[in-house]
């Protein structure tokens, strides 16, 4: 399903074009994880699963500058939308996902059917990380910042793997996990291209947006990736639980990957 190099960069390239903007901008939708309460404030509603990725804010160093400037840029994004429109997430949170594995009702309904899901998941990602040892080079995977990216349902920081070799890793690690007899046997398969990202927040309240202004601004705010010398690293990627879509934990004994 993943694209090749050369197909891959071709779409990421265009996600930050002005009439990409105009074409996306026409499909966004009110993200369905978050809830206002009478107050307001947007909080996140109960989204369980499991994902692999990146250590999450702080617990990643390495893309420390970066993660401080997306924090500034959320502020930016704020100011311009609004706070009905726009949801950021904690910083704390930003991370880059390797592979999609469960969430939602397909947790929920996996966890019914057994007991053990859970276990048998940790299992089988930690044995697709031991089979995949021989892509670990002690080199980070390097990506640079491509801009601002719009998805259905949330705004995000597109990035683009630097060179073939290292992309080609990502997907074979990938591989591995979505092609695992154990995972197919649990339900776990892949449903997304690898669309290498950062999640800055998700679109709340849309009735009353303008879309043709709206794309406009998202022109106007990316801007300040152009020319962007930032680059994100790719050093390890970890099992990790979510509840909801501003958290992502994991127990010391889970499966992790150093490249």
């Amino acid at each position: 399903m993943d694209d090749n190099y050369s197909a891959y960069l071709r779409r990421i390239m265009r996600s930050t074009l002005p009439d990409t903007y105009e074409s996306q901008v026409r499909n966004v939708q009110s993200s369905g994880k978050f809830e206002q309460t009478p107050s307001g404030t947007w909080m996140p509603k109960a989204f369980p699963g499991y994902t692999i990725v990146t250590p999450p804010g702080r617990e990643d160093p390495a893309n420390g500058p970066l993660y401080e400037r997306l924090a500034s840029f959320q502020q930016q994004l704020l100011g311009t939308l609004s706070s009905q429109i726009f949801i950021p997430v904690p910083p704390s949170s930003f991370h880059l996902t390797v592979a999609d594995l469960i969430w939602s009702d397909g947790f929920d309904d996996a966890l019914k059917s057994d007991p053990d899901f859970e276990q048998k998941l940790c299992l089988s990602v930690k044995e697709s990380f031991e089979q995949s040892s021989h892509l670990t080079t002690n080199q980070p995977i390097s990506f640079r910042v491509v801009g601002l990216m719009v998805m259905t349902r949330s705004l995000t920081l597109a990035l683009a793997a630097t060179d073939e070799t290292g992309y080609n890793q990502i997907l074979e690690l990938r591989r591995s996990i979505y092609q695992s007899p154990r995972l197919m046997s649990i339900g776990i398969d892949q449903q997304y291209h690898f669309t290498p990202h950062i999640t800055l927040g998700y679109f709340g309240d849309l009735s009353t947006i303008d879309r043709s202004a709206l794309a406009i601004q998202m022109d106007e705010l990316n801007q300040a990736w152009i020319g962007s010398e930032e680059t994100f690293s790719l050093k390890t990627a970890q099992l990790r639980q979510f509840p909801d879509m501003s958290s992502y934990e994991r127990s010391d004994d889970w499966a992790s990957f150093t490249f």
